[in-house]
């Protein structure tokens, strides 16, 4: 997963999947999801970020993810 802010357009885009998205929906107002041709979401997009999530205080937490074996 990447997580990935443009401060000049104010968009932060959380990449949840490799993939070429094909598709796209308004889940919300300023919230774009971009789906993959099996349907499955490949990045969430989220316009005017600044005004929808508090960027200072973003942070990643991982909870109950096995480790994969090589």
């Amino acid at each position: 997963m990447q997580i990935r802010y443009s401060p000049d357009a104010d968009v932060l885009i959380i990449k949840l999947r490799e993939g070429k998205p094909i598709d796209s929906r308004d889940v919300a107002e300023g919230i774009i999801a971009h789906y993959s041709k099996d349907k499955k979401i490949l990045e969430i997009e989220i316009l005017d970020a600044s005004k929808v999530v508090q960027l200072k205080d973003l942070s990643l937490s991982i909870k109950g993810l096995e480790a994969v074996k090589a």
